[in-house]
């Protein structure tokens, strides 16, 4: 699969598809919306023939002439696909998969679908914390089943090379790794072929990333030298070589070369080097932006978040977009929404220099058990929300033009009524095709609050939205600056028509699994931050914790001891166990109240109803 090819044929049918009308998906559960439903009947069927006769053949009349455009037709008789190729047949497949009903029946329909950027990719950082084969394929399959179509593969940084080397064994040395970092633990080329082949079955497009010269601290420990000696270079060339060599350009078109967050004495002189290195191997380039300076040929990765004060995209250069936020730095509730928000490319519409984007996932923290990795940073629900948007393409509508990014509108905002309808498809999946890899999920809304916001020189108070409040985001609306001590009140009426029990998320931050920097858990007895929750006067016991007051570092921990200390579930509310909250008939007043007091700090507040928990 070509990504070069990818974007030469997209570019051929944006013209004459950009202004093409797009029917709601609202009542069917497919992610992502499909851009043109016709609905051919009034009733669910079984067809005759359940079995999906399908049609390749370029120039298919009135579809347009992408590798990834489909149509599917749904009636009594029988199940049709056409695809103008493989890949279209196979998303026609995963379209055709989530419209099953449980007892077998089909909706009688017409779907015309293509995307509206051509790159839709997810990242997995595998030099920090190594996940293995079993575990790439599994995310591969994830990703697959929503359409995307390009998995980044970050196959180096600080703690080690994953990247079998024959040319210099002791690049796959555990000695000259970084401690408890998975030492010695690489992918053979055997491994590498078989989930290039694995991806490529599935419709994915793989981009290995080879950070250099930054993010290379296991360089300088084997070897002695930087990656932009002319010794590293040497290294770097045979290296590159060799994996060139092994991994085919036929399958693997691109390779990323980082270049980010790195300060060197000849950045110009370095990149010319390490493009042109590439290339000669028949590859084309990626990196980063901000990152050293690229030229006009390679696809930048800009990955600066917006915001108020958010650094501009690239201009006249083609680029994808990883500016939505990475997974792991979040709140993965919330940053379902933050994602589905997120206007790809500033605009919403691909052209020959916005080609797509990709969402990352960055541990820059030791994780433990690799299996919690995709719950303990919502992977599943991150890449449906990413799907979504960077398929049916467009910005979310929005009654005014605030930049929502975390902050939640209210639930009369016809964005946060799309988002809505939105989580009613991902609770579908959630009960039917991802119960364990959904299940830290839960849907959010948008309830009014009161907030107050004070220290000894400032008293603001302001109406919020959301089951979730990103209060250093809403500090930040309302010029309250970052980094200052404050406290905090936040307040509403919750309406019961009968005594009753009910359960809730109880969050009072949400640290970054890139860093340690939080409050960790707290004492017994005790919520983070100095929080408090009471209902109608009563204060709500937090749980009985298992490692009170651990984890409280009030400092950025890269490089530190303490970013080997793995996440466990007790410190990311998420993960805990719904708190039980008895609810009188009638109105019940719910007074949350935390404090900002330290740098670094996330200054968040949640509390979530879940729905039909059983203790």
């Amino acid at each position: 699969m070509s990504l070069k090819y990818a974007i030469v044929s997209f570019m051929l049918i944006y013209a004459s598809i950009a202004t093409s009308a797009k029917a709601s998906s609202d009542e069917l559960p497919i992610i992502p919306q499909p851009q043109s439903i016709k609905w051919l009947g009034h009733t669910y069927i079984v067809p005759e023939d359940t079995v999906p006769t399908i049609t390749i053949a370029s120039g298919i009349v009135d579809l347009p002439a992408s590798r990834e455009s489909y149509r599917l037709i749904i009636n009594d008789k029988h199940i049709q696909i056409s695809a103008n190729d493989r890949q279209g047949a196979l998303w026609a497949k995963r379209t055709l998969m989530q419209l099953r009903q449980p007892d077998g029946s089909y909706p009688q329909i017409q779907i015309t679908d293509y995307p509206e950027f051509p790159i839709r990719g997810f990242l997995y950082d595998d030099g920090r914390n190594f996940a293995g084969v079993d575990r790439i394929k599994k995310y591969i399959d994830i990703m697959s089943s929503y359409k995307l179509n390009t998995f980044q593969w970050h196959l180096t940084d600080k703690p080690a090379w994953r990247i079998e080397c024959k040319s210099f064994p002791r690049l796959n040395d555990g000695r000259f790794q970084r401690p408890g970092r998975d030492q010695g633990k690489f992918y053979t080329y055997d491994e590498i072929r078989e989930i290039f082949e694995y991806a490529d079955q599935r419709g994915i497009m793989i981009i290995p990333e080879i950070d250099m010269p930054g993010h290379s601290d296991y360089f300088q420990t084997t070897f002695g030298v930087p990656m932009d000696s002319e010794r590293g270079k040497n290294i770097l060339e045979r290296c590159i070589a060799e994996f060139c060599e092994e991994i085919p350009a036929d399958i693997c078109p691109y390779i990323h070369i980082g270049s980010d967050e790195v300060h060197i004495t000849d950045p110009d002189g370095f990149m010319s080097w390490a493009q042109k290195l590439v290339r000669s191997h028949g590859r084309n380039t990626m990196a980063w932006d901000p990152g050293l300076p690229a030229d006009s040929f390679t696809i930048r990765q800009f990955w600066r978040e917006g915001g108020l004060n958010g650094e501009k995209y690239p201009e006249n250069v083609p680029f994808v977009d990883s500016a939505m936020g990475y997974l792991n730095n979040y709140d993965p509730l919330l940053a379902t929404a933050k994602i589905y928000f997120h206007t790809i490319c500033g605009t919403g519409r691909a052209d020959k220099h916005r080609i797509g984007g990709i969402v990352c996932l960055w541990n820059d923290v030791r994780v433990e058990d690799k299996d919690l990795t995709a719950q303990h940073n919502g992977l599943a629900s991150g890449i449906m929300a990413f799907s979504e948007r960077a398929w049916y393409g467009g910005s979310t509508s929005t009654d005014d033009s605030m930049p929502y990014g975390t902050i939640i509108p209210p639930h009369t905002d016809r964005g946060m009524q799309q988002f809505e309808n939105f989580q009613k498809r991902i609770a579908y999946h959630k009960q039917w095709f991802l119960e364990q890899e959904l299940s830290y999920w839960t849907p959010i809304h948008a309830p009014e609050w009161d907030v107050e916001i004070h220290n000894d020189t400032i008293n603001c108070e302001f109406k919020a939205y959301g089951d979730i409040l990103d209060l250093d985001a809403l500090c930040r609306v309302h010029n309250i600056p970052d980094n200052i001590p404050l406290s905090c009140q936040i307040s509403r009426n919750i309406h019961s028509d009968i005594d009753t029990v009910k359960y809730f998320k109880i969050g009072f931050e949400a640290p970054a699994r890139s860093n340690r920097n939080s409050d960790g858990i707290a004492q017994q007895g005790e919520w983070p931050n100095e929080g408090r929750i009471s209902v109608n006067g009563i204060n709500i016991t937090p749980p009985i914790w298992n490692e009170p007051g651990a984890y409280r570092y009030h400092y950025n921990t890269w490089a530190r001891l303490e970013e080997e200390l793995p996440y466990t579930d007790e410190q990311l509310y998420w993960m805990r166990n719904p708190v039980a909250i008895q609810l009188k008939k009638g109105s019940n007043n719910i007074v949350i109240s935390l404090k900002r007091h330290f740098n670094g700090q996330h200054f968040q507040a949640s509390f979530i109803e879940v729905p039909k928990y059983q203790p």
